[in-house]
């Protein structure tokens, strides 16, 4: 329950501005709301669903004049809580998590996160605005975080063919040094190496370099499907931008 020093009546409530804040995690958010001269009105948890969002809105705006919200994490946890309050038209100031040293000094307190959220936003302390949510923004970075990945993973498969390489058999490994990388992958993956025959070093260097080959044949095949999706995107919500970012 939220500990409530003001205001009184309702008529009180009508004039007063209110500036919130919030602690945002996985399962729940806590909210903190000051008036005018910073005086804490009161907090209070709320789950981290849409039902919660709007009961967070509703009890902020039970207080007085919600003339905006500090958030933290408004790009991971809270970003539920962001599209939902954008889209109700609520001014956002995004607000920078206290560092792990600071968090280990005073302690860890979800009101107390929440009410220096609210003071930092009301202060000026904390001005970001957080990245605009929904609709294509939202379906890039989607998308984006697909891409990442598949480019990390096949740049880790190259890595790996290569090291494989250096410690093939000498045979092998005079037959592969001298390819350029695309020749070598395409090399690699066409071979037929006997399965049977795996105990032996230079059979079973070859079936691995065969299943890096391919895998990395398939990230990229994997990146230009998510790059034909991506670009539209790009195009579409930043025509000077060209190709996926």
């Amino acid at each position: 329950m939220p500990t409530m020093t003001y205001p009184t009546t309702a008529s009180e409530q009508t004039y007063i501005e209110v500036t919130g804040g919030v602690d945002t995690h996985k399962d729940t958010h806590t909210a903190a709301a000051l008036d005018t001269s910073g005086r804490l009105l009161g907090h209070r948890e709320f789950a981290a669903t849409a039902a919660g969002y709007a009961a967070l809105l509703a009890w902020l705006g039970t207080l007085g004049q919600l003339v905006r919200v500090g958030v933290e994490g408004s790009g991971v946890y809270g970003a539920g809580l962001a599209r939902f309050l954008q889209a109700a038209g609520v001014e956002l100031v995004e607000v920078d998590r206290p560092d792990g040293k600071t968090r280990r000094w005073q302690g860890k307190s979800d009101p107390v996160d929440a009410e220096a959220a609210a003071r930092a936003a009301q202060a000026g302390r904390a001005s970001g605005v957080p990245k605009t949510r929904g609709g294509k923004v939202d379906a890039l970075r989607a998308l984006r975080v697909a891409r990442r990945s598949a480019v990390a993973a096949r740049a880790d498969a190259q890595r790996q063919i290569k090291a494989l390489i250096v410690t093939a058999p000498d045979a092998l490994r005079m037959t592969l040094r001298g390819l350029g990388d695309r020749e070598l992958i395409a090399h690699c993956a066409t071979r037929r190496p006997d399965r049977a025959a795996a105990g032996d070093p230079t059979v079973a260097t070859m079936l691995a370099l065969r299943a890096l080959a391919r895998r990395h044949q398939q990230l990229s095949a994997e990146l230009d499907e998510l790059d034909a999706l991506i670009g539209p995107l790009v195009t579409a919500i930043n025509p000077t931008l060209i190709g996926p970012p």
